[in-house]
């Protein structure tokens, strides 16, 4: 699978751009500020229809202006394949597939399967547990479609037990059997997507450790521990006997939705004892372990954006994913760069064809 051609109007500061791409390597250099990460959120949304950067859509369109198109054409087993989409302010986001808007946004997730490598991941390790469930969820749902439709259903009825609590608290009310109603609702959601969370981690962390070792020298040990009170007991008891602290607060306090991911390095937490070197480490360990991982299951290799790779990284992390280019363990590869020399010698090295975009 690769993108042949990326069209762009008034994306973010892009009012019309249009780009032919090699079906391996494409380099985009420039100084900073001139859009080049840019180009690769327009990558990532026509695969997630939504920015890696930017969680406000309407804030993707150039200012001044009161829409966006980003218009893709791909080649996948074989097949030529349309991508279109587009926002217009006030309006819902549209996402084509060969001319055929989804009914669900959902439906389109895992079909052009992408992994992202940027500065803004170390928000993986230094921001909350939100942060890190959002990963480990992202990389389930782009090759298991029952997952995200369990996930979608269960912050729904999340959303609403959470409306009923606070209907409770302001009319000094309390109604057991509706509670319960969306307590047995949220244990068959919570319980389908805890046992996926584990049997996902059980697979993923062996593979995370691997590319940790390789990156680092295997120089210390790393881990990845779930962090879930469903493995102490299940979540109707854990909804039972959370009842009235629930109802003090007014929101739902146990739940898939408080699952963490403790992010270890000899046995301690690497946020607040892991150098700046190991982070680095342990973050694109966690990428490449969601590439092989989405690469094995969804049985096609991802596309592959590096977002100023060369500025955040040494070199010794450098020829490692180079050398993992040249072994054919990735397909198409997308790098932004401030450098242009810098960036055409490290592709030099790899023999494949490549194309650099100066803007």
């Amino acid at each position: 699978m690769f993108l042949k051609k990326l069209a762009l109007i008034n994306y973010k500061n892009f009012s019309s751009q249009n780009f032919e791409f090699d079906h391996k390597i494409n380099c985009f250099v420039g100084p900073n500020g001139i859009g080049k990460t840019n180009i690769l959120d327009a990558i990532y949304h026509l695969s997630f229809s939504k920015s890696y950067f930017n969680p406000v859509a309407t804030q993707n369109i150039k200012h001044g202006e009161d829409f966006f198109v980003i218009d893709g054409e791909y080649e996948k087993d074989g097949r030529e394949e349309k991508i279109i989409c587009s926002l217009k302010k006030g309006m819902k986001k549209v996402v084509k597939r060969n001319g055929k808007a989804y009914e669900k946004l959902s439906d389109h997730i895992g079909f052009l399967p992408l992994v992202i490598i940027s500065p803004a991941d170390r928000d993986l390790i230094i921001e909350g547990s939100d942060t890190r469930r959002k990963f480990m969820d992202g990389v389930i749902s782009q090759s298991d479609k029952s997952y995200l439709s369990s996930l979608m259903n269960y912050n729904k009825v999340l959303a609403q037990r959470n409306s009923l609590l606070k209907y409770f608290a302001a009319n000094h009310t309390f109604d057991r059997t509706t509670l319960a109603v969306y307590n047995e609702q949220l244990d068959r959601y919570g319980t389908e997507i805890h046992k996926k969370r584990v049997s996902f981690l059980e697979v993923f962390i062996p593979i995370f450790k691997e590319q940790y070792e390789v990156i680092s020298g295997a120089k210390e040990e790393v881990h990845i521990n779930y962090d879930s009170k469903l493995l102490e007991d299940g979540l109707l008891n854990l909804l039972e006997g959370s009842l009235e602290k629930d109802r003090a607060l007014q929101y739902t306090s146990v739940g898939i939705h408080k699952d963490d991911l403790n992010f270890e390095i000899e046995g301690f937490p690497i946020k607040k004892f892991g150098s700046q070197g190991q982070q680095k480490s342990f973050l694109i360990a966690l990428k490449l372990a969601q590439f092989n991982f989405i690469k094995t299951q969804a049985k096609t290799t991802p596309i592959l954006l590096l977002d100023d790779i060369f500025d955040k990284l040494d070199e010794n992390r450098v020829a490692h994913i180079v050398s993992l280019v040249d072994d054919d363990y990735f397909g198409q590869i997308f790098i932004s760069d401030t450098h242009a020399d810098r960036t055409e010698e490290v592709v030099k090295t790899i023999h494949k064809s490549y194309k650099i975009f100066k803007l």
